[in-house]
């Protein structure tokens, strides 16, 4: 079946800086865009990022561009969302999800269990 695993999630002080990981397996992982999405406490999931199948094009929420990177390693199955600058507002669930490319939740079809990362101020 279908795995998305989500690492490097962690406590980090402000203005530090994260690299998340995902590593798929089950689907064909380089016919997929791939997203990060994010859940803070009592706030619906939002976007965070995408990178399409191949890594020519990505996409980035406003509150992250220039500070968030995206990137992907198809011959590891694995989707990096590289987080500098990070902000206490950037605290939440992190996840990662694989479907098509754009920043529509219902574009995705497949969802990892997410990592927690926490910024302090």
């Amino acid at each position: 079946q279908v795995q998305l695993v989500e690492s490097g999630g962690g406590l980090v002080q402000a203005g530090g800086s994260l690299r998340l990981s995902c590593e798929a397996s089950g689907l064909p992982f380089s016919s997929y865009a791939m997203g990060w999405f994010r859940q803070a406490p009592g706030k619906d999931r939002g976007f965070v990022s995408s990178i399409q199948w191949g890594g020519s094009s990505t996409l980035y929420a406003d509150a992250v561009k220039g500070r968030f990177t995206i990137s992907r390693d198809n011959a590891k199955n694995t989707v990096y969302l590289q987080m500098n600058s990070l902000k206490p507002e950037d605290t939440a669930v992190y996840y990662c999800a694989a479907g098509s490319y754009g920043s529509v939740r219902a574009l995705y079809d497949y969802w990892g269990q997410g990592t927690q990362v926490t910024v302090s101020s």
